[in-house]
């Protein structure tokens, strides 16, 4: 899952999109410097021609100015003069040019210096040439020497201009080979770029389309969010805001301006318009809270009384909390909430509970006074009691004994449940006293309590051996007297009643009834009875 969450994180992306550029940015280079190689072979190719076509140039001047010498001798017309005339100039122009082409060529510059000197020998022949045609008589056999010796100029410049274009073809074969293969790269470089471009192209399409589908999924999530939050305010009574302590810009939810009475929007949110509906005696709670949220930085809780614009008083409580956003700025975010309903409840709890204190008040009241009234005939009683015990039972006969001995015991329960009442009266006003009691003698007087309806309805009450827990003895005592007189009170009417009380130790996790996952031991005590229920 993280290797999955990697290659759709967004540092994925950026070191796709990092790597992609370096490697458009690579074969731009190469493409560039191919192209610039290429420009190159070609301009080499345009200067091997330049130059060889100079040189014919300068071989076709040659030809021009024997032609113009050969015409003038034979016709001895002065018009041929000016060819041969020009053609000195356009050598020398051309010669010029040829040197400048040759600049980085120590091998061909040096065959220029032959050349020229070459040139220069083959003009001073037809110069001595033309001289002596002009003299008369004609020196035919100096004249042909010079002939001879202009032939052998002209066939050495041509011999070594042949060889000066012969080195221009090889070298030019060499550059025409190398740029036919920087030129046959270029389509393959070109299509490469082409290629890469348009893949980095297709996956970005894909990737923003695939955002764009994720993004607009987000959007209608939020919206479907924003709206949730908007009813929920609504449904809570609360609202949100937001407070910007550097630029003191705040924000409120609409449902803020609908808890102070007004439009959502109707005015400007800033904290002047806000205490503004703030009740006059209670405007030092709101500063006092937003001081202490800002200056200490914890959370704040305040709970103050607003007048709405239609005038109702309205009771509000806001939690605010300081904090940073992501760029360091001080931000207080809080929520506004309406709690007038949970105000005027909480008036009428505190009421209830005040009189429900002065009633507790009057009932523990009349208790002890009640017990203490019923004290003083109860001790008369056993007063009375204990001085027939002392002089004259024996003289009662034994059905007025069996009698006796059931007063005698009811005065005694008299008394207990006196001093239960005593105790109960007290429990509200003191800690519940727990009290190490032996179970057996509870359930003994509960027995006892009972005694005439078990006798009545000839019941069975089987006990069996009970612990010694620490208890509320008169709790206890109560609990037992009324189940077991639940027992007896429904009772089938034809069957005699059985009532069983059983007690065993058992581990809290292994009793189902229980629910307690703890090794912890417990009493249990059941009760059982053959009755209706």
């Amino acid at each position: 899952m993280k290797i999955r969450g990697f290659f759709t994180s967004s540092l994925f992306l950026k070191i796709i999109f990092i790597a992609s550029l370096f490697v458009l940015i690579f074969i731009s280079a190469i493409s560039y410097k191919h192209n610039s190689s290429l420009k190159d072979s070609s301009e080499l190719l345009v200067h091997s021609y330049n130059i060889r076509i100079e040189l014919e140039q300068l071989m076709s001047y040659l030809k021009d100015a024997e032609t113009a010498q050969r015409g003038f001798i034979l016709s001895k017309d002065s018009s041929f003069f000016m060819p041969y005339k020009g053609s000195r100039d356009n050598i020398d122009k051309s010669f010029s040019i040829l040197q400048k082409l040759t600049t980085d060529n120590l091998l061909e510059q040096n065959n220029l210096d032959s050349l020229y000197k070459l040139i220069d020998l083959r003009f001073k022949c037809l110069e001595n040439t033309l001289k002596i045609s002009a003299s008369l008589p004609l020196n035919y056999n100096l004249f042909n020497k010079s002939l001879v010796k202009g032939k052998d100029a002209m066939d050495s410049i041509r011999s070594l201009i042949d060889k000066m274009i012969n080195l221009e073809l090889i070298s030019l074969k060499a550059r025409q080979k190398k740029y036919e293969i920087e030129n046959s790269i270029t389509p393959l470089l070109t299509l490469l770029l082409l290629v890469f471009s348009l893949l980095v192209f297709i996956f970005s399409y894909l990737k923003i389309n695939k955002d764009l589908v994720k993004l607009k999924k987000a959007n209608a999530i939020l919206h479907i969010s924003s709206a949730s939050i908007k009813h929920a305010e609504e449904i809570g009574e609360f609202s949100s805001w937001q407070w910007n302590l550097e630029t003191n810009q705040l924000s409120y939810s609409d449902n803020l301006y609908r808890l102070l009475g007004c439009p959502p929007q109707s005015f400007e949110a800033n904290a002047e318009n806000f205490i503004a509906f703030v009740h006059p005696d209670d405007k030092h709670i709101v500063t006092e809270g937003v001081n202490q949220v800002t200056s200490i930085g914890k959370t704040s809780v305040r709970q103050f009384r607003i007048i709405r614009r239609d005038g109702v008083l309205r009771y509000l409580k806001s939690i605010g909390k300081f904090m940073r956003d992501d760029n360091g700025k001080k931000m207080l975010i809080g929520i506004t909430s309406d709690v007038t309903l949970q105000h005027e409840s909480n008036l009428v709890l505190e009421e209830r509970n005040k009189e429900l204190e002065q009633s507790n008040m009057e009932l523990a009241s009349f208790n002890h006074i009640a017990s203490h009234d019923l004290q003083e005939p109860l001790r008369k009683i056993q007063t009375f009691i204990s001085r027939i015990s002392a002089g004259d039972y024996e003289s009662i006969p034994p059905t007025a004994k069996e009698y006796f001995e059931k007063i005698k015991g009811a005065s005694d329960r008299m008394r207990i449940l006196i001093d239960d009442l005593l105790m109960f009266s007290r429990i509200n006003k003191i800690e519940k006293a727990f009290v190490n009691s032996d179970l057996n003698l509870i359930i003994n007087n509960t027995t006892q309590e009972l005694s005439e309806i078990i006798e009545e309805k000839k019941a069975l009450v089987t006990v069996a051996k009970l612990p010694k827990l620490k208890v509320i003895p008169f709790q206890i005592q109560q609990l037992f007297t009324n189940i077991v007189g639940n027992s007896l009170k429904y009772s089938s009417e034809t069957i005699a009643p059985i009532i069983a009380i059983d007690c065993e130790k058992i581990v809290a996790k292994a009793d189902g009834n229980l629910k307690l996952n703890t090794d912890k031991k417990f009493y249990k005590i059941s009760i059982a009875d053959n009755g209706l229920g």
